[in-house]
């Protein structure tokens, strides 16, 4: 059985990602900002969090929006989720952005995304002359309908 334990080192004063609940299944991750950052309405920023991470073989740690801030702010991960791979050891960035009407300021400290590990299985790619048939088909993009 695989470990789950993702090991960490933190700069000088960065927060550790820390669950918030018994039931929580991603961590909270904070900013590490030696000012505050201004994101303007419809920009985006990169974040430090101060974080370093060593994932386990076999994991990754997925990096989601805050429900909170979306629903207050309109501020979310803009590549969510991100992913960080196992094999990756520099800081953990942040891409918030800014779909509110007014500008979002960052500030040392405040919770910014979470992170939720999860196990990976890297598959065999294989390639052949030609793909079997399905109901579907290569219908894709609202192909199903938009309401039951």
């Amino acid at each position: 059985m695989k470990s789950n334990t993702v090991k960490y080192v933190l700069a000088e004063g960065a927060k550790a990602p820390s669950y918030q609940t018994a039931g929580a299944a991603g961590a909270d991750i904070c900013a590490h900002v030696s000012e505050e950052m201004v994101i303007g309405a419809g920009d985006f920023a990169l974040v430090p969090t101060g974080v370093f991470l060593e994932i386990p073989a076999g994991f990754e740690v997925q990096v989601r929006p805050r429900s909170g801030l979306a629903a207050k702010f309109g501020v979310t991960v803009l590549n969510a989720p991100g992913t960080i791979d196992s094999d990756y050891r520099g800081e953990v960035k942040v891409i918030l952005v800014n779909h509110g009407k007014n500008a979002f300021v960052v500030k040392n400290g405040d919770r910014i995304a979470q992170l939720v590990v999860a196990a990976v299985v890297q598959a065999d790619f294989c390639a052949v002359p030609s793909l079997s048939e399905s109901e579907r088909g290569s219908g894709g993009f609202g192909s199903t309908g938009v309401r039951g």
